[in-house]
């Protein structure tokens, strides 16, 4: 279960950069509410990520989170705020991707 809390909590974290990105392309009150997204989507991550913490091992899970929220920016950069797509970017998407699977494969039975 708490494999699953992480998870959600990388995605929340996703969201809280998708809002940074919103913010920084909107004025006046309108980047207030992403910014106020931002808060609300950071807030609910990193009370996951703490819950998550409880049982599965620190390094494990903050490294799971962190390349969730990478890998997920990275992609909602590419599709929603027109970074450039290159066939580096998305190798080392990829080989990130590839981590977080090999430290959830390798880490206890939690």
């Amino acid at each position: 279960m708490n494999w699953i809390i992480l998870i959600v909590a990388g995605l929340f974290e996703v969201a809280f950069a998708s809002c940074l990105g919103k913010a920084k392309e909107t004025s006046g009150t309108e980047s207030y509410y992403w910014f106020a997204g931002f808060l609300v989507t950071m807030t609910i991550s990193m009370l996951l990520l703490i819950k998550a913490t409880q049982t599965l091992p620190i390094g494990t899970a903050y490294a799971v989170w962190t390349g969730i929220g990478a890998v997920g920016t990275a992609l909602m950069g590419i599709i929603f705020f027109k970074d450039p797509l290159s066939f580096w970017r998305v190798f080392f998407i990829i080989t990130l991707i590839g981590s977080v699977v090999g430290l959830k494969a390798v880490s206890s039975s939690h």
